[in-house]
């Protein structure tokens, strides 16, 4: 198939897939997987998740993140890796640089209150951080996550079909996985002489996942690298996701899908002392997983161009390089 260079992301409505009709069904596929195979993100509508509740998270999350860093920090885990909670501004840095992002971020998990006892993946997972100076935040974190995870299991339907895959492939692989709700915060910078020349609010990277769901920003500036090697900006309707591909996806399907390098652009000198605001959800499967490409995404064409791994393996490779693990 021949390189398609969009000028935008393309749109699509995930009512289409949900509905009766086979027809709509299949053009959804088929339109979904024209994307990932050229430039790895579509922006949906119809996902199922509310303009209130995403108003009430960004409302939370602004209160949480103008709050001092010594209260802040109180949430901070390194000792797991900062897999819960927060994570103080410049920690993580893009794979391969070692100047960190110009932000800040907290991390919430799986319900442990949600998986059931005798699965053994819940003694996996720490359990989740709540500030308690912004009382919300745990309702509507929990709540945006479980509406988000629903999304993303039936944009991995779509995508186990276009795989030529039963549509139900991903459904064991994500059931209570290890996804992350992650609240951005890309802090103001009064004096932009004071920080490194070549500090970002956030380098170029492919994301660690499968897929990766993102409401929609208080601001502009995240980028996508188009095959041509130009940047393009990536623009979302309000009642929009954003869902891309992610390093995993693309590892089980031999690059067949593709994990698009991507990056928060910073804003002009003038408007430094702005911040923006961010909300992705990284739908991660189980541990266990295996990300062995798949048989029918190699021929001669396309060799074997990864080794196996599981899930649980290839994260905690990347969240090394990423600086968050030692």
């Amino acid at each position: 198939m021949s390189k398609i260079l969009y000028t935008e992301i393309p749109s699509l409505d995930l009512a289409d897939f949900n509905s009766n009709d086979p027809e709509k069904k299949a053009d959804f596929v088929q339109n979904l997987g024209n994307a990932y195979q050229n430039i790895g993100f579509v922006a949906i509508k119809n996902h199922g998740l509310t303009a209130d509740l995403q108003a009430r998270l960004y409302e939370a999350i602004q209160v949480f993140f103008s709050l001092d860093d010594e209260i802040k920090l109180k949430y901070e885990k390194p000792e797991i890796g900062y897999q819960r909670g927060y994570t103080g501004k410049g920690k993580e840095s893009a794979k391969g640089r070692n100047t960190g992002d110009l932000k800040e971020f907290y991390h919430v998990g799986q319900d442990l209150d949600h998986i059931p006892d005798e699965d053994s993946i819940k003694g996996d997972y720490p359990p989740n951080v709540w500030p308690e100076e912004i009382k919300e935040f745990r309702e509507v974190s929990l709540k945006v996550y479980s509406a988000i995870e629903k999304a993303g299991k039936t944009m991995l339907q779509a995508i186990a079909l276009h795989l030529g895959l039963p549509e139900d492939y991903f459904e064991d692989k994500v059931a209570f996985g290890n996804s992350i709700l992650r609240p951005i915060h890309y802090f103001p910078i009064e004096d932009p002489e004071a920080v490194p020349s070549d500090a970002v609010r956030a380098a170029e990277h492919g994301d660690i996942n499968l897929i990766t769901l993102l409401m929609g920003a208080s601001a502009d500036g995240l980028e996508v690298l188009r095959n041509d090697g130009q940047w393009i900006p990536i623009t979302a309707l309000p009642d929009q996701l954003v869902v891309n591909v992610g390093d995993m996806l693309e590892r089980l399907t031999n690059k067949k899908l593709k994990s698009t390098i991507h990056r928060v652009a910073n804003p002009p000198k003038e408007k430094m002392n702005t911040s923006r605001y961010s909300i992705p959800f990284f739908m991660h499967p189980r541990s266990e997983m295996d990300l062995t490409c798949l048989e029918n995404c190699i021929d001669d064409e396309h060799p074997k161009q990864f080794e196996d791994a599981t899930a649980g393996e290839f994260l905690e490779e990347r969240l090394k390089e990423l600086g968050l693990k030692v």
